[in-house]
């Protein structure tokens, strides 16, 4: 390519640059007077629509022609409708802390990063961070895709009377990392019980016989493992680099395509997007063909079950609960006729929340 050819196209970008500048303080604009125009009506008026947003970034990953990829247009995206809602209302997230989690991350992916972080130490401090009023919205993982349910988030939602109001996938990526040498040197290594096990295989491999120490967070692994000369951590890239760590090993993980489902909780509920998911708890009497006749509500009504586990109730032993995901919303009508017949069966049904589907 010639240099006045290269030239032109530089220009070109320079022009693009400055016709999407202008635009996006346009919109920018757009959200500031939908902001006033909410508060005269409303002081106390809700910014955050979680149907909206999903709304918007499918259609912008319909239209999307490339070259970049629909989730990195969507991304892109993300990152603009942040940065406007935070000049309507700024957003204060509370998360499983320290920074540096993979819940931060997740939280971050959601909400885009003009947002405000509340780094919490327990799933239980970010149910009653979120129910006091601390943050509208609290993020928290759910389940794994080679280890299974996270079961403290789902015991808190049999005591909490938040609604899930949106959720998030997150591949994960693990490194192991420490504050410099080889892996002959790690003496102990510290990770969340969860990562412990996703990267099994890896610690076999390599570090068989090395104390492995279960603690809350891989960011409070990775802090650890700055402290204490000996120590590794299983944790992310951003852990490492918070806590100044040297990455020995990437990508650890034994599953390659390794993902963790979050949860968003908040104190409203959300109306449908067009593309939904339901969470419910249900509770049944112990006799036979119970959760069949739990489950033949949906079936009748042409209801997809997408997920089911069952926790112990601690109301008597081997008394159950089941968690349960359906496809679309609890507003629309084979859901709700659903539900209805589902409440006749059940001696318990506690719809958790409806919420747009993983868009991202």
């Amino acid at each position: 390519m010639s240099d006045d050819n290269l030239k032109a196209i530089r220009e070109r970008i320079d022009a693009l640059d400055e016709q999407l500048q202008q635009l996006i303080s346009e919109r920018a604009r757009c959200a500031q007077e939908v902001a006033q125009a909410k508060l005269r009506d409303d002081a106390n008026a809700e910014f955050y629509r979680a149907e909206r947003e999903a709304e918007v970034l499918r259609r912008v990953m319909e239209r999307n022609a490339g070259p970049l990829s629909d989730e990195e247009m969507a991304r892109l995206f993300r990152e603009v409708m942040s940065a406007c809602l935070a000049l309507e209302r700024k957003m204060t997230i509370a998360f499983l802390g320290p920074e540096g989690t993979f819940t931060e991350a997740a939280a971050l992916k959601h909400f885009g990063h003009s947002i405000d972080t509340l780094a919490l130490t327990t799933i239980e401090e970010v149910f009653r961070a979120v129910e006091a009023g601390e943050a509208p919205y609290g993020v928290v993982p759910v389940e794994n895709s080679t280890e299974g349910v996270v079961s403290h988030t789902l015991d808190r939602f049999m005591q909490s009377p938040l609604q899930i109001c949106g959720e998030v996938e997150l591949r994960i990526h693990q490194h192991f990392m420490a504050q410099g040498g080889t892996l002959a040197d790690v003496r102990r290594v510290y990770s969340h019980r969860q990562s412990l096990a996703q990267c099994r295989e890896w610690l076999q491999a390599n570090l068989a016989g090395v104390e492995r120490v279960a603690v809350n967070s891989n960011a409070e692994a990775a802090r650890l493992a700055a402290a204490e000369a000996g120590a590794g951590a299983i944790a992310s890239g951003v852990a490492a680099e918070l806590y100044g760590l040297q990455v020995l090993a990437h990508n650890i993980e034994d599953e390659p395509d390794n993902t963790t489902r979050f949860l968003v909780i908040g104190r409203r509920a959300t109306p449908p997007s067009g593309n939904d998911k339901t969470s419910l708890l249900v509770s049944t009497r112990n006799k036979p063909g119970a959760l069949y006749r739990l489950l033949e509500p949906l079936a009748r009504n042409a209801i997809s079950m997408t997920r089911i586990e069952s926790r112990p109730s601690r109301r008597g032993m081997w008394d159950y609960v089941f968690f349960v995901d359906i496809e679309g919303h609890a507003e629309e009508a084979a859901v709700a006729a659903a539900l209805k017949e589902l409440g006749e069966e059940a001696m318990l049904l506690t719809v958790l929340g409806s919420y747009p589907k993983s868009v991202l």
